[in-house]
């Protein structure tokens, strides 16, 4: 077991699971805020440490699915969160889902804990479950397992969900400010509930305090109901837009709207699909019981403009503290790294690259730093621009995903279709390709300084090919590598030589030639 943090705290000891997710990521700070001693179960717990809460928190290694390291996270735990989800995975997530909340309940039970928190999702009434998509089944089934556990939970159910980096909040946004007329599926007439981040994260808190005889599941959403097509309107509105031309048509199954939303957002389609099936019913809340145990303040529930507002607030000032792309993290705890001794994964492919720097290791690195998202990759931009779309065609995330900050990484940030794996600030920057490969593939940086004091950068891009088909891509791509990787290398250390004044003017002409840039904002 890893620890560190606040011992001195004599709060409830909270357990929390999904902590490098979206929704586990702010709550860390805010149970810390209320006076909670925090645990984290992470299966890497290296993907937390760059967080600004790091430090006050105990790390414990493990894995849902795993009793053993369950267990060990629960001891002494008076309130565990459970907000673990399968979105996205393979076709086995169901038995995924159900298992890991058995084994959740059970280890909760035998430590002795208080209390179960999970967040679902919101469930339309009268529809039998069989007609509801297998997200939202798995949803209400893992809620269903904690409410018939001996340990008293409460299971909160919520629908859209609306903060900066939020997989609904951008899919909205890139899908109202890209196209001001859009041929829409029928799901844009469906009336839903949607609720702002900021009370999501103040009933989660909340529901800790919660007397032991409350037992049961609360809806939870914002005071405004919606149809989707309502919701972009209010979009453009806010965002001062001019107004968007909707125009549904029925033809657009779950299975071709997530593509289409694939196509145009940075959702991925098999993140878009469960959040485009959950639109086929009406999902409104039936009570608001939430209240008698967690007060609303004033002005909370917040509006569903005002919290509009206050996530494109966070987007434009660069203060998204964590996005939906954090909790997608393909690569196991068993894969091989490009560090490991005699490379034991097998063959491994590599391109090196080592340049002087005519510039201080510091310009250099804020360089490597800021790579990516609207600063672009160095090289050959159509280059990079057409194998983020060849991605996106096969199902891959593309290029679309950006950063989460323009300036500072962490590990675990998505960067356009690459993983922040490892960061050393000043020295290394290693990220792992999340993009559609029959292998595993790498992008090394280094900031070095050479015998006589001067600044050298290099570069590493690594494969390892999975069967004959991943031997045939590297090969097929080699040829390339001088354009692509050797521009990147030159226009790399270029751009620390010029400084910062001069890459903010790089960067300013690059707007100017492309009238929609990364984020798609420039309307």
């Amino acid at each position: 077991m890893e620890t560190n943090g606040r011992r001195d705290a004599q709060g409830p000891r909270s357990l929390v699971t999904g902590a490098s997710g979206y929704i586990g990521g702010r709550l860390v700070p805010e149970l810390l805020e209320a006076g909670h001693r925090v645990r984290c179960l992470a299966r890497s717990p290296g993907r937390l440490r760059d967080h600004p809460w790091a430090a006050d928190v105990e790390t414990v290694q493990g894995d849902v699915t795993d009793a053993v390291s369950v267990a060990e996270a629960m001891r002494g735990v008076d309130v565990a969160y459970y907000l673990v989800h399968a979105l996205g995975s393979g076709a086995d997530f169901e038995d995924t889902d159900r298992r890991a909340a058995r084994i959740f309940a059970e280890q909760a039970h035998a430590a002795g804990v208080r209390r179960i928190v999970y967040l679902g999702g919101l469930t339309p009434r009268g529809v039998p479950e069989r007609s509801l998509s297998p997200h939202l089944r798995s949803r209400a089934e893992v809620g269903r397992v904690f409410l018939e556990s001996p340990v008293p939970a409460t299971v909160l159910r919520a629908a859209v969900v609306i903060g900066s980096g939020s997989a609904s909040f951008e899919m909205l946004r890139y899908l109202t400010e890209r196209l001001p007329v859009m041929v829409t599926p029928s799901w844009v007439h469906t009336r839903t509930q949607p609720i702002g981040v900021r009370d999501v994260l103040r009933c989660l808190v909340g529901s800790a305090t919660m007397p032991d005889d409350v037992d049961r599941a609360f809806d939870i959403g914002g005071p405004d109901v919606l149809t989707y097509r309502e919701m972009m309107a209010r979009y453009a509105a806010v965002a001062g837009l001019r107004r968007r031309v909707i125009v549904p048509v029925p033809v657009l199954t779950p299975g071709l709207s997530s593509h289409w939303v694939g196509l145009v957002t940075p959702v991925p389609a098999s993140i878009a699909r469960p959040l485009t099936e959950s639109l086929r019913h009406e999902v409104v809340c039936h009570e608001h019981d939430i209240a008698r145990y967690v007060p609303d303040p004033p002005g909370h529930p917040l509006p569903f403009d005002e919290a509009l507002a206050l996530a494109l607030r966070r987007v434009r000032e660069a203060q998204v503290a964590t996005r939906w792309s954090s909790a997608s993290f393909p690569g196991a705890p068993s894969d091989p790294l490009p560090t490991d001794p005699d490379w034991a994964g097998g063959s491994l492919y590599q391109d090196d690259r080592e340049r002087p720097v005519d510039a201080s290791p510091q310009a250099l690195w804020k360089v490597i730093e800021g790579i990516g998202g609207e600063n672009g990759w160095y090289s050959f931009p159509l280059a990079w621009a057409v194998r983020g779309r060849l991605d996106r065609f096969v199902g891959g995330v593309g290029l679309r995903r950006g950063r989460r900050d323009a300036e500072r990484l962490r590990v675990g940030d998505s960067l356009d279709f690459w993983r922040v794996e490892e960061i050393e600030p000043g020295r290394l920057l290693r990220l792992r390709a999340e993009m559609r490969l029959p292998g595993l593939a790498w992008l090394e940086m280094w900031v070095e300084t050479d015998a006589e004091g001067r600044t050298r950068y290099r570069q590493r891009a690594l494969f390892h090919p999975r069967g004959l088909l991943g031997h045939a891509y590297w090969w097929s791509v080699s040829p390339f590598h001088a354009l692509v990787f050797g521009g990147m290398a030159r226009n790399i250390t270029q751009a620390a030589a010029r400084g910062p004044a001069a890459r903010r003017g790089d960067r300013r002409a690059e707007r100017v030639r492309r009238p929609l840039d990364h984020r798609g904002t420039r309307q």
